[in-house]
């Protein structure tokens, strides 16, 4: 009778749930770059002690989403080289994630979800709705990460995507902006259903570059150099 017996299921420490909905409206955009973040505000604003948020803000700050700035955390300003850097990772791991799932993909029940996010943006695109094209494109990423069968890598991708996520809020506002993302999403969902995983690295490879270049101007560093992140296949091709 008590082998039977199965452990109790409990909800989210609450250090845990303040962390997931502080990640949450960075993502969202509703923390801004240079928006200081004190533990009282924040615990008062959210309803808890400040014990859970000042947990919260040191795991943001630790995954490198905020910055400490005295007795606050801060979401920072991205610099070019921080930029370069985010994407030096992204391009050498999402390309690869999606090669591997690919021969996953090929199967229509598998990419569905996959399927839907992308006429989720197709139909906000035609509509010129920005906040239902933003939420397309998170549901198209949820989608095919939730294929990786590494954890781990998921977690990884997770975090470097986040780092940009406060700033595809202002791109994703801009129609020809939009109109660019939705070409790399077709192309990479096109690859997926033929389970071609080159085809689908080659295709978040260069979608991956479009929202870099998107990016760097949204911040204002254009006139930086760029430290090179095109794979030895493609700087081979470029000579």
């Amino acid at each position: 009778m008590v082998s039977v017996l199965k452990p109790v299921e409990r909800p989210l420490a609450l250090g845990e749930q303040v962390y997931h909905t502080l990640r949450a409206y960075l993502r969202n955009g509703v923390l801004v770059a240079g928006q200081p973040l004190q533990e009282v505000q924040l615990a008062e604003k959210l309803g808890v002690s400040r014990t859970p948020v000042r947990e919260a803000l040191a795991r943001l700050a630790n995954d490198g989403l905020l910055v400490t700035e005295g007795r606050s955390f801060t979401v920072p300003a991205l610099t070019r080289e921080d930029i370069d850097e985010i994407y030096e990772i992204r391009f050498l791991i999402e390309p690869a994630a999606m090669r591997r799932i690919a021969p996953l993909a090929v199967e229509p029940a598998r990419r569905g979800t996959i399927e839907a996010a992308l006429r989720d943006a197709e139909a906000a695109h035609a509509a010129f709705n920005t906040e239902a094209f933003r939420a397309a494109n998170v549901r198209f990423r949820s989608a095919w990460l939730a294929l990786v069968p590494n954890r781990r890598l998921v977690r990884v991708i997770e975090q470097y995507a986040d780092h940009m996520q406060h700033i595809r809020t202002l791109t994703l506002g801009d129609a020809s902006v939009r109109g660019i993302v939705l070409q790399g999403l077709q192309k990479i969902t096109a690859a997926l259903a033929a389970g071609d995983g080159e085809a689908a690295a080659t295709a978040m490879h260069a979608h991956l570059l479009e929202a870099k270049r998107c990016f760097i101007v949204a911040v204002g560093v254009d006139d930086e150099p760029e430290v090179a992140t095109a794979p030895a296949a493609r700087r081979k091709e470029e000579r």
